[in-house]
């Protein structure tokens, strides 16, 4: 199976943040989008397609499909997995995909969110699916970019 080299939560998925520093730091070579909305729009996900470098592979999968198809993968790809919310990530160790850390990158406001920290914001249900994550064994920081101290979450859930 593919190494996951990072596994982040951010709801604009690609942009400048993970193109031009963590793609780099951790040294991915392939992109996976988990995504069902993503999955399902063709123009998005040709727009996605052109914002990434031609070295590196993208696949954009609907949840229920992304598991299985990592777990196909070649061990020589190092992985950056992206998804807009905590919900891809607890669906995707709870099918069996051994997640050792996910990041929080970008979750902006939004009506049914309220900060978290920062300019992180979070519903009750996002919030409930983090502790889920954790309990799986899995660490959970926000970490926005390499640069920066990543931050445990665990504070900002009690």
């Amino acid at each position: 199976m593919a190494k996951v080299v990072l596994a982040r939560i951010d709801d604009r998925l690609i942009h400048g943040q993970v193109m031009t520093a963590w793609l780099q730091y951790v040294g991915a070579n392939h992109i996976v989008i988990i995504d069902d909305e993503t999955a399902s729009d063709d123009f998005v996900k040709s727009i996605i397609q052109m914002s990434v470098p031609r070295e590196i592979r993208l696949d954009i999968y609907h949840c229920k499909e992304a598991a299985a198809e990592i777990q196909k993968m070649s061990d020589h790809e190092n992985l950056l997995l992206l998804a807009k919310n905590p919900e891809s990530f607890l669906f995707l160790i709870e099918t069996g995909l051994p997640l050792k850390k996910v990041i929080i990158g970008g979750m902006g406001a939004n009506p049914e969110r309220t900060k978290l920290y920062k300019n992180i914001s979070a519903s009750d249900i996002e919030r409930a699916m983090l502790k889920k994550i954790m309990a799986h064994g899995v660490e959970v920081v926000i970490h926005i970019i390499p640069d920066q101290k990543a931050v445990g979450v665990e504070e900002y859930l009690k």
